[in-house]
């Protein structure tokens, strides 16, 4: 055994004895871990949120107060065991409280988008059933509160900042957060004491699109979540030295997606660390400069971004940086190839290490671990990149569906950019006969909110989850993505979008015949459409051209896309279709474009439109 596998080792035992320390694993929920690290770090600082130019802390004792607080609240408005309530808010210290209050007072908390439309909600509100709502702005009250006057269960709208939405009625109370909380205060023992929850017992509601486009209310246990936890920190505590200082966490994604919600708000507080919430996507480079993160949850298309804009810097700067770039990409490779860089090429690579991965460091704020990478698939030049200039990125693979983390690579084990990593400690995954992987162990859902039939499609009656996803197991225990064997988009962030519904609202506008969306790993959609035979028969006849030659006519063109306009106006930010190409011809059995049942052949129309749909985003 080498002295770095000796190391490894020893952090591995010592991983395990931190992960019993804090007691992740014996948390009967994620409740009673909020309320243990609060009592062990007291006055030490939990949540920062930036005001008037500076950085501001909640401490853990102060954090415990609010919950404490805001679960009497909840309670005094009626709130039981079971009960759900959405809350709708962006990422800053109210949501984590908020989440936690409605867990602390029995329960289940439904985060959803602060992009989704009246309709989003209403459907959100019915299908769970909530008996509330919690939102953190006048702005994003005034579309909830549309659904929440027409939701059969919903009682009760609390505002985190006062609402002014006019009036009640009989049916919704509005209640402001400070004056509700100040009627009802908490007592930290005794809310801490009721959370007497089981970890099979559901935490929250995750709600995702499924086939039909219609979302899905996927029911995340404390169990799972903690699982999750557990692994995460086992990756952590393994293969990085101890921390002498709390790890910092900045939070930028929807706290509302499982990613962020488990591994950018649960694994801290498991790791008993401190999180900043970004002011926002543009100022997040001074953010990170600010608040010297030592993890950062992420989605591959922030490292599109951030590498973009590197590079645009490095050749503006011009002389010896753009050398150094491209040495130290040469070398990045070499290094990822062979293991180990030879004599000859390490004073060049100490080089570089003092001068461009010195600088790189430091915009990073000087104590970045990694950059964990989920949501989305990374495109591994994209890792490369990163990795030739000094900044870890560890791609991982998950589902809401699985609490959401299943995989990820190891820092301390040789990074595979074209792997997903080894799963998570206690995650069996198995290969079906198809290729399609399947999941088991505490973190996988228990199924669908309301929905058995869908959640009898993807859980064996085993307990596997079947992930949609094709891929295998290489030789070192990482899993390998191949294919999906789902229709879903994933873009860019994460987000999932269901491609049929989309495409059944397009169709459904007299000039447009038939339609594919398409944005897989884009930060947008965009689409091909055929033209309404007899919508393309009257506008010719009316303007005195040829049929023919209406697919290279701008002002015909401007008819489909002022019909796609009129689908975006009812469709959330992230299935709005940006830009689209008229079709070369209809989509038809007999051109192989279409199944004998008549659905169209995505595999078939993205090779004969793929390079005209990729240029839509130039």
């Amino acid at each position: 055994m080498s002295k770095a596998d000796i190391e490894r080792a020893e952090r591995l035992r010592a991983a395990e004895r931190g992960v019993q320390s804090t007691g992740v694993e014996k948390w009967a929920n994620l409740v009673q871990m909020f309320f243990g690290q609060a009592q062990r770090l007291g006055d030490a600082p939990f949540l920062w949120r930036k005001a008037g130019g500076k950085w501001h802390a909640t401490s853990w004792s102060e954090a415990a107060t609010r919950v404490a607080g805001f679960a009497t609240a909840l309670k005094a408005l009626g709130l039981k065991p079971g009960d759900r309530v959405v809350l709708v808010s962006e990422n800053r210290p109210e949501f984590c409280l908020w989440d936690l209050a409605i867990m602390a007072a029995g329960g289940i908390t439904v985060p959803t988008y602060t992009t989704n439309t009246a309709r989003d909600h209403t459907h959100i509100l019915e299908n769970s059933g909530a008996i509330g709502a919690i939102v953190s702005t006048p702005k994003l009250a005034r579309t909830l509160a549309e659904a929440a006057y027409q939701a059969s269960a919903c009682r009760f709208l609390i505002g985190m900042e006062p609402l002014k939405l006019g009036q009640a009625s009989e049916q919704l109370e509005i209640h402001d957060m400070e004056t509700l909380v100040a009627a009802h205060p908490g007592d930290v023992a005794a809310i801490a004491a009721q959370a007497t929850m089981k970890r099979t017992d559901t935490a929250c509601l995750i709600y995702t699109s499924g086939t039909g486009g219609t979302p899905r209310g996927v029911k995340q246990h404390h169990g799972a979540i903690l699982h999750n936890v557990a692994g995460c920190i086992d990756i952590i505590q393994a293969d990085f030295p101890p921390e002498p200082k709390a790890e910092t966490f900045l939070s930028f994604l929807p706290t509302s997606h499982a990613y962020e919600h488990t591994a950018g708000q649960f694994l801290p507080i498991g790791l008993g660390g401190e999180i900043y919430y970004a002011e926002s996507l543009e100022k997040l480079a001074a953010n990170i400069e600010e608040t010297h993160p030592s993890i950062m949850v992420v989605v591959p298309r922030l490292f599109e971004v951030l590498r973009a804009r590197m590079l645009k810097t490095i050749e503006k700067q011009g002389g010896l940086a753009p050398k150094l770039l491209s040495a130290a990409e040469r070398l990045g490779r070499k290094r990822y190839e062979r293991g180990s860089l030879s004599l000859l090429d390490r004073p060049l690579d100490f080089l570089i290490d003092r001068t461009l991965r010195q600088k790189v460091r430091t915009r990073f704020g000087g104590r970045l671990k990694a950059m964990v990478s989920g949501g989305a698939p990374l495109n591994p030049e994209v890792g490369f990149f990163f990795d030739a200039i000094g900044v870890t990125i560890l791609q991982g693979y998950g589902q809401t569906e699985s609490a959401p983390v299943i995989s990820c690579n190891r820092p301390g084990a040789r990074i595979k950019m074209h792997s997903v990593g080894p799963p998570l400690r206690d995650v069996d995954v198995m290969i079906a006969e198809d290729g399609e992987i399947l999941v088991a162990g505490e973190l996988v859902m228990q199924g669908y909110w309301n929905n058995p039939a869908e959640t009898d499609r993807v859980l064996t009656p085993e307990g596997w989850l079947a992930t949609g996803d094709i891929g295998l197991i290489d030789e070192d225990g990482h899993i390998v993505m191949t294919d999906r064997k789902k229709d879903i988009i994933v873009n860019d962030k994460g987000d999932n979008v269901a491609p049929q519904r989309v495409e059944g609202m397009l169709t459904l506008q007299p000039e447009i015949g038939q339609a594919m969306v398409y944005g897989d790993r884009r930060p947008y959609l965009v689409g091909v459409v055929v033209p309404d035979p007899e919508h393309m028969m009257e506008w010719a006849a009316k303007h005195g051209v040829e049929v023919a030659s209406l697919r290279q006519n701008p002002e015909f063109l401007r008819t489909l896309q002022a019909a796609v306009d009129r689908v975006n106006a009812n469709l959330s930010v992230i299935e709005k279709v940006r830009r689209i190409i008229p079709a070369d011809e209809p989509f038809t059995v007999e051109n192989e474009q279409m199944t004998p049942s008549l659905k169209i052949r995505r595999h078939v129309l993205k090779k004969i439109y793929g390079e005209r749909l990729d240029a839509l985003y130039k």
